[in-house]
């Protein structure tokens, strides 16, 4: 083949190729505000961070005893679903979603025990109750 013969079939060939050539569109991106956490009150988030530490050591039983609309279920599907979470972050996210859920056992626990859960601001006072109710019950038992 000549020269002359190469360069032309070289045209024809670029030419064919430009009318199979894919123009790819820019892409639009979207992004999403940051999500506005609702703010929360100290002992609320204490008693989230308690529950959360009992639900790792799978020893919800006493929270039991105050679960009177299936709560604790709404509770343990959302932290099973994100228990992947640092405890900080999970506390913030699950009061987001399931803060009522969690001021219904307190509403619960307020009235059936001699506490104010309001008042209750430290996980040491939360574990105090926690051993104290656990004892009355291992009594009762036994």
């Amino acid at each position: 083949m000549t020269e002359e013969k190469k360069t032309n079939q070289n045209i024809e060939e670029t030419e064919e190729n430009d009318d199979l050539k894919v123009v790819m569109p820019e892409a639009n991106r979207v992004v999403m505000d940051q999500e506005v956490f609702k703010e929360q009150p100290d002992y609320l988030k204490v008693f989230a961070n308690f529950y959360i530490a009992h639900f790792d050591g799978r020893d919800l039983e006493i929270m039991n005893l105050y679960d009177t609309d299936h709560n604790i279920v709404d509770i343990n599907n959302y932290l099973r679903n994100n228990i992947h979470f640092p405890r900080k972050t999970l506390v913030k996210h699950v009061l987001q979603w399931h803060d009522y859920n969690f001021n219904n056992l307190l509403d619960e626990m307020k009235k059936k025990e001699d506490i104010d859960p309001e008042s209750m601001v430290t996980y040491e006072a939360w574990k105090d109750w926690y051993e104290k109710r656990r004892s009355e019950i291992q009594n009762a038992l036994s």
